[in-house]
């Protein structure tokens, strides 16, 4: 039996880069899955309803900072899957981000980054977790980063904004662990999705080689790497964690 069989999952960022293979991941161990996005996921969907059934899957262009977006999306999970038991808050701004000393980040953009990457997390849990508390269990997985553990420069209003997420988990692990719902942090490192790739060269070539520096295992990452980790926190294996962070990075976090 696959591990998520029976489950029902929102993916948060499920339309491209590194949500895309989260998304299959989920699919594939059984998961039914809404896929949001402010991208256009039908494709996504359309790849997984052709694997596994029609019924497994479905998308949403959603704009997570927007908390009548959210509303619309948690009512149309509920409506078209009848529960919520995993929640990924994958959706981020990172990839096109350009490096920037922090005196030159303007402050439309710092406000930008919170509300998608602090806002956004917070909106999908305040509205999910109410449907996971009247059922008594689910999985929230919050994707942090790396960089909170060690600090990068010239990245500073992304890595404040993972900071908060990791200390949001941390908050509301306590709050609902009594619902026995469990809130954890995947932290990836930096990983080569193809939005990485396609949107931002220059971090590319500033940052891949320190990365693998860092790195007890000497190569770089990519989003399969992380996929193993995402089941075991959406599964069972894990309803006696909470709180925590587990970094996938190839041990340059190294706690």
């Amino acid at each position: 039996m696959a591990r998520l069989e029976g489950r029902v999952a929102i993916l948060t960022g499920g339309a491209k880069g590194i949500g895309r293979h989260y998304a299959g991941a989920l699919a594939k161990e059984g998961a039914r899955l809404m896929i949001a996005d402010v991208a256009d996921g039908r494709q996504v969907a359309a790849d997984i309803a052709r694997e596994h059934g029609a019924n497994s899957v479905a998308s949403s262009v959603t704009d997570v900072s927007d908390e009548s977006a959210v509303k619309a999306l948690v009512a149309t999970t509920m409506e078209r899957f009848g529960k919520i038991d995993i929640l990924v808050n994958n959706a981020a701004l990172f990839a096109p981000l350009a490096e920037q000393k922090f005196t030159d980040i303007d402050i439309a953009l710092w406000d930008r980054v919170m509300a998608i990457n602090v806002r956004g997390v917070f909106l999908m849990a305040k509205h999910v977790a109410p449907h996971m508390i009247a059922q008594k269990y689910g999985k929230i997985i919050n994707i942090s980063s790396g960089t909170v553990a060690r600090g990068i420069p010239l990245f500073a209003h992304y890595v404040t904004s993972k900071g908060a997420v990791t200390a949001f988990t941390r908050a509301t692990s306590r709050e609902l662990g009594e619902h026995n719902i469990c809130v954890n942090n995947l932290a990836p490192g930096f990983t080569l999705s193809d939005s990485v790739i396609d949107e931002n060269p220059q971090h590319l070539q500033h940052s891949r080689a320190p990365s693998i520096t860092r790195r007890a295992l000497k190569r770089d990452e990519y989003p399969e790497d992380l996929l193993g980790a995402l089941v075991f926190l959406a599964s069972a294996d894990s309803d006696f964690i909470t709180g925590q962070t587990i970094a996938v990075d190839g041990g340059a976090t190294n706690n």
